[in-house]
Formats: C-alpha cells, sequence, structure tokens
C-alpha cells in the first residue's frame, strides 16, 4: 500500500486533472489504485454507492480509476450556504451546518474521519492518489490543517507541488509555497509539475533548470494546456464565460451565488447545436429559446437573488412569447408558490414566495435525499439516468403531471400547455437517449444525440495520454513505491 498526495499552489492550479490522469495512467497499467480528498469545499456533489456524498471531482477520479465511488474517497465535504456558513457532510453523511470559527474548532473530530476514511482505503487498493485543497501556505489555515499538508505529515506520503504557469508567476508561486513550508513539510515535498504551459519549451527550460538549483527538487514535467478538456469541475470557476458558438438553440442560465451541480450543462456545453450562455449578477437578461434554473444549495437566498437581479418579469416575458423554462433541484423549487425553510436547513430561517410558474410548495425537511436513479423520459419513453441530491420536498397539483418515471416511482412536473417543465434529476442530459428527446422538447428540430458519459471517458484517456507524454512516470512511480 502506497499513497502519493498532489497539492497546489493555488485553488485551480489544476490538482484534480492531475490526480484524474494519473488514477486513468495507473489503471491502464493494471493498478489497483483509489482518489483520495481528505477536505473538499464544493456545491458539486455526486452520490456513491454506498448511498453518501462526496465531489463531483473526486466521483470523476474514481471513474478514471475504473471503480465505483465511495463516501471514504471524500471524507470531509463542505458546502458553502453563507460567506461565513457552510454544511458539513462527514463520510458522505450530513453532521451539521457550521460556521467558519466553529469548524475550525471541529478540525480534530473530522481528522478521525479523514485518517479512518483513508485507512479503509488502503486496506481495499494497492495505491491512493489524494488531493489537496487549495494550497498548503495559507497560514491562516495551517493550525489543525487536514486538508494539505496536515495530512501528508498524518499518513507519512510524499508530495508534488502543481502551479499553473497560465497564470502567470509560476516560479513565485512554487518558491513561495515551498519557503512557507516547516522543514518536514518541505522535504516531503519531492518535486513539481509546471501545468498549462502553452509555447515552446525551449524557452522554459532555463526557468526550470533555476527552480531545481535553487530549491533541490527535480520537476517531474511540464504539462500542456489541453484545449477544450471537459471534466467536471469543483467549483464554477469560468462559470460566466459564455460558449463562444452560434447554434440554433440558444439558452441561458443565471450564475446563482450557490449554484450546485453547475455540471448538469456540460453535455449542453458540448453539444453542437446548442448555445449556452450563463448570466451573471448585474448583467441584462438576454433573449433566449430557453431558459433554464440550475441547482442551488441555499434555494430560498438563491430565490431572493433571482428576483432582485430583475430575472421574475424576465421569465414572464420569455413565457409570453412561447419561450421554454426547466428548473432543475433548487430551481424547480423556485418555480412553484412558495419554498418554507423555517428550521434553516440551507441558511437563515424563514419562508419565501416562489415564482409562481407552477402549482406546488417545498418544504425542506432533515435527511437528505440522496440516490442514484435510471428511468425513462415519460414523453417518449428515452431513457435517463442521473442521480438526486436534496433535502426538499415539494407538493402540489403540478406532480400529477410527471416529467420521469425513476426507478418505479412518478417524478417532476410539466406544465398543462408544456412551456415549463421541473425534476429534481441531476445529471438529466448526460444520457445520449435523454438529451436528445429534451432537447426536442425544448425546442429543438432535428437534436442530434450527444453521449457525454463516452466523451468524458475519451477525455480522461486523453489526459492520461498528456501525462504519460510530459511527465517523468517512471519518477511518479518510484515515489509512489518509495
Amino acid at each position: 500500500m502506497a499513497t502519493l498526495m498532489i497539492q497546489g499552489t493555488t485553488s485551480d492550479a489544476g490538482k484534480s486533472t492531475v490526480v484524474a490522469g494519473l488514477c486513468r495512467a495507473l489503471k491502464r497499467r493494471g493498478i489497483s489504485v483509489a482518489p483520495f480528498k481528505p477536505q473538499n469545499m464544493a456545491l458539486n456533489s455526486a452520490v456513491t454507492e454506498d448511498g453518501g456524498e462526496i465531489g463531483r471531482s473526486t466521483a470523476l477520479q474514481a471513474q478514471a480509476a475504473g471503480v465505483v465511488p465511495h463516501s471514504d474517497m471524500n471524507p470531509v465535504l463542505l458546502k458553502p450556504e453563507t460567506d461565513r456558513g457552510a454544511q458539513v457532510i462527514l463520510r458522505g453523511k450530513v453532521y451539521g451546518h457550521m460556521g467558519a470559527l466553529d469548524y475550525h474548532a471541529f478540525k480534530q473530530t473530522a481528522q478521525e474521519s479523514v485518517m479512518a476514511a483513508w485507512q479503509a482505503l488502503e486496506d481495499r487498493f494497492d495505491v491512493i492518489i489524494a488531493e489537496g485543497a487549495g494550497s498548503p501556505a495559507e497560514i491562516n489555515l495551517r493550525k489543525g490543517d487536514i486538508a494539505n499538508m496536515g495530512f501528508a505529515e498524518a499518513a507519512d506520503c510524499p508530495v508534488v507541488l502543481v502551479g499553473d504557469i497560465d497564470r502567470g508567476g509560476v516560479f513565485a508561486q512554487l518558491v513561495g509555497t515551498l519557503e512557507l513550508l516547516s522543514q518536514s513539510e518541505q522535504a516531503r515535498t519531492r518535486g513539481f509539475i509546471v501545468n498549462r504551459f502553452r509555447g515552446d519549451i525551449g524557452l522554459l527550460n532555463p526557468g526550470l533548470e533555476w527552480l531545481t538549483q535553487r530549491t533541490g527538487k527535480p520537476v517531474f514535467g511540464t504539462l500542456p494546456y489541453l484545449q477544450g478538456l471537459l471534466l467536471d469541475a469543483e467549483d464554477s470557476v469560468g462559470l460566466t464565460q459564455k460558449t463562444a458558438q452560434a447554434a440554433p438553440l440558444k439558452i441561458i442560465v443565471p450564475a446563482l451565488p450557490r449554484i450546485s451541480n453547475h455540471t448538469d450543462f456540460d453535455p449542453l456545453r458540448l453539444h453542437p447545436q446548442v448555445a449556452l450562455e450563463f448570466i451573471a449578477s448585474g448583467r441584462p437578461i438576454p433573449p433566449a429559446d430557453v431558459i433554464i434554473l440550475p441547482g442551488s444549495k441555499s434555494t430560498a437566498s438563491d430565490l431572493a437573488w433571482l428576483k432582485r437581479q430583475g430575472w421574475e418579469p424576465a421569465i414572464q416575458r420569455h413565457l409570453r412569447y412561447g419561450g421554454k423554462l426547466l428548473g432543475i433541484c433548487g430551481g424547480f423549487q423556485m418555480l412553484g408558490q412558495w419554498v418554507d425553510d423555517t428550521a434553516g436547513l440551507e441558511g437563515e430561517p424563514g419562508r419565501i414566495t416562489g415564482l409562481g410558474f407552477l402549482p406546488l410548495t417545498t418544504q425542506m425537511v432533515s435527511g437528505k435525499q440522496l440516490r442514484n436513479v435510471s428511468g425513462t423520459l415519460l414523453a417518449d419513453g428515452a431513457a435517463v439516468t442521473g442521480y438526486e441530491i436534496h433535502n426538499g420536498v415539494s407538493e402540489g397539483a403540478a406532480l400529477a403531471n410527471p416529467l420521469f418515471e425513476l426507478n418505479g416511482r412518478m417524478e417532476g412536473a410539466v406544465s398543462q400547455d408544456e412551456q415549463i417543465m421541473g425534476t429534481y434529476l441531476h445529471g438529466l442530459f448526460d444520457h445520449p437517449e435523454a438529451c436528445q428527446a429534451l432537447l426536442t422538447r425544448l425546442g429543438l428540430v432535428h437534436a442530434e444525440p450527444v453521449d457525454y458519459l463516452a466523451h468524458r471517458e475519451r477525455e480522461l484517456d486523453r489526459l492520461a495520454d498528456s501525462l504519460e507524454a510530459h511527465l517523468d512516470m517512471g519518477a511518479i512511480l518510484a515515489l509512489i513505491q518509495s
């Protein structure tokens, strides 16, 4: 049994993709490997085989490794609800809601869960590829750290540090991070990976040589910028970037402050007949064929934000002109008459009036519903797969005209004129049959099927191919075996 940890100089330095690529590369060598992220802060989550909840990036890494996602792979998941508080998921289950200071005091308990989960994985797999969170050099967070060097020290595993050259200042990132570590942490940092390089490597080599001379540590490789790489992201980085394409179906999505599981839209980003655009705060709301209200970790507060941004009259106008409207999870709840969270399960306690486009109401209740599901789109029997993650229970006349049959039960709602649809199902566009059928219902004539799951497999292989070509895999394997 062996563990290697990948840490980064910053958030979004490329840790997740490097771990996914290593998992796929090791799998192709016939090695039993699993990903591990001690602590993650993300609103993108997945349902595991044991009925738990982990970050979607870790679930993707499990797919890369060829194993079924398990809650042990991400024992601490923090889902922000406000700027100062988050829901704490411990080994797949909701533990509670904590402010930042409360969680800081809770870290000792969290570390026990982290180490127990890691040990359980080590008992089942030959190699663990662990991923850090943010940067190990956050001075204010180093006391009681369980996400980066705190875990690496406890597990006594080697660390490779990733820096993102596309952001600029990669040498300052790497050297500065190393300088801020303790002597033992510096010693277990065995070398570097430079990520997202574009250009002539000959111009970079003098800098790489200087880095090795300056630190005494090798650069294991320089990974190129992979154009068009579309894999599950941890957070909403880049959500406001427009899909730059002309296409017959234009879809817009409000970039909610607490948007969750935005990976629902990755198949639509990929689809050649769809132009998808996320609309950020303060931006004009453009005309579109379809508006999709996404999932939310804090439905009531995001609904209030939606109203302040002027989406309510914009949606009413959109519907008057024949546009289609789809709500997913929290977005589905917003379509109803009210959302009641008097228990404060998703933020400040209270009840808020909904948009009123569907005759239903939602009550937030304890005991989050977590399940992987499959079934059919009722309109034409198209196969669909996905997952549900929600606290809300919805009731009302709208549910008498459901959208899906999932695991033998009716789910979702469709308005009588079929302009408006809602569902709790995440991943509803992932299956090619469902994607084609849903886009047809949303107004796309001659919709083409797009197999996003097969695309994701190809992307993982492309990522692994890049690591094989540009990393010193012999040195990486030696680290794992050391």
